[in-house]
């Protein structure tokens, strides 16, 4: 295969909290994110997303520069406190007109929306009433959705419900590293991540009874990659993927099983063992509705080979091996193995959600902003990507991390993970030299790789 399959989505991915600003513009109200930024030493150089990319007053011209690259769709998620400043009750109309304009702007431009409804800014106003440990969360989520699809199901017909779950419960929740900074028991953890996967469900159900088009629907979590060292550590490679091998949330199967198999996995019950809190049958009828893809974000993996018993055992990575500005490890392979796991382990079809690599990258002195290393990795992904489609997985589209530089949660503003620069002072934009090579791309489908 020479290209992508026909029809393949080319997009690029961005969220409310990272790139919108206008924190306190037109009725918003607080995230967990807001008030985590203001705790001292919590964000790289006790920086925040109060005025971030400044996209909330700077969209109509931001959709100008996805034209531009020529993507043909933009994930995008919606601010949860900007449309309900008190996270359930009275609508904040302008916050609403925003994603309005947004939609429409997409549209005439001829860009595809894909509307992610959760992407970890939980209203401040509902957190102090328990936030995701609270099991009203799921009907507060339910009634948020509704929202945001009375008014945008008209003209979008592309939704995701969560981003990330393992980030969001993991490091918010377990770790404390991310907001809202708690550090809960396991037990704790898998309570909230249980109500957040509640969320999901009354969502898809909220979309399907009130969609005004038909629907496609999706959830994004991380898909956490093991692959295999050699071909004969295939078998153990895959089970690491689709199984819970180690006492935490950083996994797969925990979240994706509920969702599509109606259950947690056997797996993940015996390694947490006494930590699982106890659940209604009934609660899985919620949480397994009808999905039409699974989103996957996609940016490292880990190599392992079969040990004792066919357990897959982590290899030693080569001295020197490739990183990125986040010190994250560069391994294409992931882009092949982790969509052919997860489409043969759920049957559904697939899209990359988010791919990419902060960059160390500047406006050079002849203005331009040259990021060779983007488009190196980008290129050997997307190679592996391909390579995946024409071993018959189904993969229908990839949406690159990110449009723009943004807020990069609790790094700040230090990693750059855009093909746009933006210079946080002036909110000067410049396509980088792979904003260009990725026009390329998807003229070509992919043809020119």
């Amino acid at each position: 295969m020479e290209e992508f399959p026909k029809d393949f989505v080319w997009g690029v991915s961005a969220s409310a909290y990272q790139i919108e600003g206008g924190a306190a513009a037109d009725g918003r109200g607080d995230s967990i994110w807001d008030v985590f930024c203001r705790g001292k030493g919590n964000v790289w150089s006790g920086q925040s997303g109060d005025v971030a990319c400044d996209h909330y007053h700077r969209a109509h011209s931001d959709v100008g520069i996805i034209e531009q690259i020529g993507a043909r769709a933009y994930r995008l998620s919606v601010s949860w406190s900007r449309v309900l400043p008190g996270g359930v009750g009275a609508v904040n109309a302008k916050g609403l007109d925003f994603y309005n304009r947004l939609v429409d702007d997409l549209l005439a431009q001829g860009i595809t929306p894909y509307v992610t409804l959760y992407h970890w800014d939980f209203p401040q106003a509902l957190q102090d009433r328990g936030g995701w440990l609270n099991r009203e969360s799921a009907e507060w989520f339910a009634e948020y959705a509704g929202v945001v699809v009375d008014a945008l199901s008209d003209r979008v017909t592309n939704w995701m419900t969560l981003n990330e779950p393992q980030v969001f419960i993991k490091f918010g929740h377990g770790d404390g590293i991310n907001a809202p900074g708690l550090k809960l028991a396991l037990g704790e953890q898998i309570l909230a991540g249980h109500h957040a996967l509640l969320a999901h469900g009354r969502a898809v159900q909220v979309i399907r009874a009130r969609a005004k088009k038909a629907a496609r629907v999706g959830i994004a979590p991380v898909c956490v990659v093991k692959y295999p060292k050699m071909d004969a550590d295939r078998k153990a490679a895959k089970l690491a993927t689709c199984t819970v091998t180690t006492p935490d949330l950083w996994n797969n199967a925990w979240w994706y099983d509920p969702c599509v198999k109606g259950h947690y996995p056997a797996s993940g019950l015996e390694v947490y063992g006494d930590a699982v809190p106890k659940f209604a049958a009934s609660d899985f009828d919620i949480i397994r509705q009808p999905l039409d893809f699974l989103g996957l974000n996609i940016y490292e993996g880990q190599p392992v080979a079969a040990g004792p018993g066919g357990v897959a055992v982590a290899q030693e990575r080569a001295v020197g091996h490739a990183l990125t500005a986040f010190r994250w490890p560069v391994e294409p392979e992931s882009l092949y193995w982790g969509p052919r796991f997860m489409h043969e382990e759920y049957g559904l079809p697939i899209y990359i959600t988010e791919n990419g690599l902060s960059n160390i990258d500047w406006v050079s002195l002849d203005g331009q902003v040259h990021d060779p290393q983007r488009i190196d990795f980008t290129h050997r992904y997307l190679l592996a990507l391909r390579r995946a489609c024409a071993d018959g997985v189904d993969v229908r589209g990839y949406f690159h991390w990110s449009l723009m530089d943004n807020f990069e949660w609790a790094a700040g503003y230090k990693e750059r993970f855009g093909l746009v620069h933006v210079n946080f002072e002036t909110q000067v934009r410049t396509l980088k030299d792979s904003a260009h090579w990725y026009r390329n791309v998807i003229e070509t489908n992919g043809k020119g790789l």
